[in-house]
């Protein structure tokens, strides 16, 4: 198999990679730095060095071992450096998984170009932003998880449960069964959680409103960063640098990949819901996973639909996503938009927060469909890649650029911190209720 790719060094510890950029447009920390998927672990983008890193697998022949990747983007001419930490050398099938694994993450094919193309000349907010990759995950599988973890949710538990599977991952290795799993050590989350200190009203309330606040890691409660948000870049900037510099060590803390299906097969659902603070959502994840390895459900296969990206194709995903436990409309739009299809917008109370800020009609989950259609209708078939543009440019006014965001604020980025920008001929009861 020809590769697309060179190994410029292999030092040591390390092997690094060119992967080619034919999108002369494409940027880093546009691609990354595009949807909450990147916020949540195992992945890290460091704003100071403008690079992203996180764990990705080898190929079968090597076992699918984890081995952590740094991906920096030099400048626009020249290609994307997969910097592979740890390895000496790399079989030329591992290369091909790591690569294959970054493409997918930052939508990198003819494809996906040709789709940004489209998108762009429908939209020319869009094409001078540099907005249409939509960062996903390595795989289909993590990104079904994930959307599952936004579903009916606040985005610091999202957060947090994602974090506590990758937390967990390194003991789920070698296990088949859900007698065989036990952990080794306690819960660390929890260990640290309860050395906290209290925080009083005010400070509580001064936080929700994200006004000069001061952002806590809720796994380095020492680490703090002073920030005022009602501009789109961060006031403090030093300080923000600095607080990026204190996380220097993040991304080589001691946490694994992202559970792969056999691990997760292998566990019992009330102790993962326990220990990850899954609820009701550890028995749809272990049931995902299980009827995956048990060859029921078969995700390539999925894939393999996703080459014509055409409206038939979209509704035969849908229907073998329906029967899936826990795969209602939102999640599945996600999961599909994930894999491809834009001409659906995940309808949730954001998308009613955002089409009453944003486009000030009085709308509620019952009939946002209708306003929708009637807003995005005219560029199909990127409705959803108009929405989100919309809703992460609108975001970055409120909250700062993503992309200069340390990861200790990543917590405090949630629509209840937008609540008080609701026109008030638009406030109502409903919202109220729907949000319960």
């Amino acid at each position: 198999m020809e590769l697309d790719s060179d190994v410029i060094s292999a030092s040591g510890d390390k092997v690094v990679l060119h992967l080619p950029v034919k999108d002369r447009s494409f940027d880093l920390s546009k691609a990354v730095c595009s949807h909450g998927l990147f916020m949540m672990a195992p992945n890290h983008w460091d704003p100071i060095t403008r690079t992203f890193n996180r764990p990705l697998r080898l190929s079968s022949s090597s076992g699918y071992c984890s081995i952590r990747v740094n991906i920096s983007h030099p400048c626009p001419s020249s290609p994307l450096i997969v910097t592979v930490a740890g390895s000496a050398s790399l079989s030329p099938e591992d290369e091909e998984a790591v690569l294959d694994q970054v493409r997918r993450m930052m939508r990198m094919s003819e494809d996906n170009d040709r789709i940004i193309q489209e998108f762009h000349r429908v939209h020319a907010d869009s094409r001078e932003r540099g907005f249409g990759r939509v960062f996903r995950s390595p795989t289909l599988f993590e990104d079904m998880i994930k959307c599952i973890l936004l579903c009916n949710c606040q985005w610091p538990r999202t957060l947090s449960m994602a974090r506590a599977l990758c937390e967990l991952q390194p003991q789920m290795k070698g296990y088949s069964s859900a007698e065989a799993f036990h952990p080794k050590t306690p819960q660390k989350r929890e260990m640290k959680r309860k050395r906290r200190p209290k925080k009083n009203k005010v400070t509580m309330m001064s936080e929700r409103k994200f006004v000069d606040v001061e952002a806590v890691d809720p796994e380095n409660p020492e680490l703090k960063t002073n920030q005022n948000t009602n501009s789109p870049g961060f006031h403090n900037l030093d300080a923000v640098s600095q607080s990026c510099q204190d996380q220097a060590s993040f991304p080589y803390e001691p946490i694994g990949n992202f559970p792969m299906p056999e691990e997760l097969a292998g566990c019992d659902p009330a102790f993962l819901a326990s220990h990850c603070k899954l609820g009701y959502r550890a028995q749809r994840i272990v049931h995902l996973a299980r009827i995956i390895t048990d060859g029921k459900l078969e995700l390539k296969k999925l894939e393999e639909l996703c080459k014509w990206y055409s409206e038939s194709s979209y509704e035969l995903l849908e229907q073998q996503l329906m029967v899936l436990s826990g795969f209602g409309p939102f999640t599945r739009a996600n999961v599909l938009m994930c894999m491809g299809f834009y001409h659906r917008v995940p309808a949730d109370t954001e998308t009613v927060r955002h089409i009453r800020q944003y486009h000030g009609r009085s709308c509620s989950l019952k009939c946002v469909q209708k306003d929708i259609e009637a807003i995005y209708g005219n560029y199909a078939p990127f409705q959803f890649l108009v929405y989100w543009s919309e809703l992460w440019k609108y975001y970055e006014e409120k909250f700062g650029t993503w992309s200069k965001m340390p990861a200790s604020s990543y917590q405090l980025v949630t629509a209840s911190n937008m609540k008080d920008e609701i026109p008030l001929r638009l406030k109502d009861k409903n919202l109220e209720s729907e949000e319960q």
